[in-house]
């Protein structure tokens, strides 16, 4: 985190970039938000998570910034005031099992390009998992439940985001309508 903070120039504005729960869940307060395009990296369902959406037994699958393509987010600008204590908060949540690496990248908005705090997938790390296929991606995520819920949920709470900020992801709609049209078909009980 302070090599992260060390390269913050004085006078520049700081952004962190959003492509998964941060679109829907922030949890912090920011300054302004904006629609991002970040290139070099694409959503993907690359990351196992085995405490908040699924157990070490049962592990699901949750969003990471995997290598190739571009990814459609959000950016935020935090206000000065707020960077100290926005940034431990960020490094928490982002950070503490070694599965991303942060990195101070470009992201084009319609205002101009932005520099900005990126979690990026480590692939080297224990957590990474190369693009499965379809349907064994969507069977991980049917059967993965977490402290923070099942993980059918954070995929589909994922892509309403997108649908409501205007941001098309379309391997990510497919998931969603099978994971939508499985719901459906279940007998109620």
């Amino acid at each position: 985190m302070n090599q992260a903070l060390a390269q913050i120039q004085t006078g520049q504005e700081v952004w962190v970039f959003g492509y998964g729960s941060l679109i829907w869940r922030p949890d912090f307060p920011y300054a302004e938000r904006r629609l991002a395009t970040l290139h070099g990296h694409h959503r993907a369902l690359c990351l196992w998570s085995r405490e908040h959406r699924g157990t070490p037994e049962c592990p699901g699958l949750v969003f990471g910034l995997d290598r190739g393509g571009s990814c459609r987010g959000v950016v935020y600008r935090l206000a000065d005031e707020e960077i100290a204590h926005v940034f431990p908060q960020l490094w928490v949540r982002e950070m503490t099992t070694g599965s991303y690496l942060p990195r101070w990248l470009n992201c084009q908005t319609e205002d101009g390009d932005v520099r900005a705090l990126v979690f990026i997938m480590n692939r080297e790390g224990p957590g990474y998992i190369s693009e499965l296929p379809l349907e064994e991606q969507l069977a991980i995520v049917r059967r993965a439940s977490g402290g923070y819920g099942p993980c059918t949920d954070y995929v589909l709470e994922t892509e309403r985001a997108l649908r409501r900020a205007g941001i098309q992801d379309r391997r990510l709609q497919t998931v969603a309508r099978a994971l939508e049209a499985q719901r459906h078909d279940l007998p109620e009980g």
